[in-house]
């Protein structure tokens, strides 16, 4: 009897942490886009309908840098492109050298007025360390994103239409850099 009963104890526990086990989600790393709570400067959140079945590049955005003037050129990018399918995600990080340091509303009003912006523009988040963001989380830790902390203002991540990381560009890549457009172009006739 004390045999079957420790058995059946044993049995049932062994289902416990397997249920347990089975109910966690998987890490960010692994997880879809759409699993993301991303959150618009404004508090709002991004609807995962704007960007599902949407070819996405995000970039970590900063007013007070050398790179600030890709604004304008990714603007233009997303006038031509989102037609096709195309979403740019600004995602402001004070991160490096204090380059973002405003305020939502701030950071809003340099975009619209210095650069006509109009995609959408995330919450200020951090893209690397211990608080590294969700999505950036999951961006770095894919494939693509290999591990490698962001180096700097305006890294690019490109995500397919199946939500998947298809490739990484650095700052000094400019959103009217042949190989980003052409990465953009294949992702966009991909289906």
């Amino acid at each position: 009897m004390r045999i079957w009963l420790l058995g059946a104890l044993l049995a049932g526990s062994v289902g416990l942490v397997a249920t347990a086990h089975a109910e966690r989600p998987p890490p960010l790393e692994q997880r879809a886009m759409a699993q993301l709570d991303l959150t618009r400067l404004d508090g709002t959140p991004l609807d995962a309908k704007a960007l599902d079945g949407k070819v996405v590049l995000f970039v970590n955005v900063a007013s007070k840098c050398g790179f600030t003037p890709q604004y304008e050129g990714l603007q233009l990018l997303h006038e031509e492109k989102s037609p096709d399918g195309l979403v740019i995600v600004g995602v402001p990080c004070n991160q490096f050298g204090g380059q973002e340091p405003g305020d939502a509303e701030q950071i809003a009003s340099f975009c619209r007025i210095n650069y006509g912006v109009n995609f959408p523009i995330l919450e200020k988040q951090d893209v690397n360390g211990a608080a590294r963001s969700d999505l950036y989380t999951w961006l770095v830790g894919s494939d693509v994103g290999r591990g490698k902390d962001v180096r700097w203002n305006f890294e690019k991540f490109l995500v397919d239409r199946n939500g998947m990381v298809v490739e990484r560009f650095g700052s000094r890549v400019d959103p009217n850099d042949g190989k980003l457009r052409r990465a953009i172009e294949q992702a966009l006739t991909k289906r």
